[in-house]
């Protein structure tokens, strides 16, 4: 069963079409896709609708890595 991390890392590169394989929970979030802030809320979007949570914008600051992004994630379900 893939872990909430697998999943957002999956999901992300999907859309942003990179190598999900490169990509560790550690990885930052912005450099590993190559996308700028704009870009990160779509994603914020997508993976609300996808894991069906919402996300204050208070608990995303200082969130950086995939790892962090799934904490908030799993706090949420």
């Amino acid at each position: 069963m893939a872990t909430t991390v697998d999943r957002l890392i999956e999901l992300a590169a999907g859309r942003f079409k990179v190598d999900a394989s490169g990509i560790s929970a550690d990885a930052d979030v912005f450099e590993s896709l190559g996308i700028d802030s704009m870009q990160v809320l779509e994603l914020l979007s997508e993976l609300e609708s996808e894991f069906d949570v919402e996300i204050p914008d208070y608990e995303l600051r200082g969130v950086k890595t995939f790892a962090q992004l799934g904490e908030v994630i799993d706090r949420r379900l």
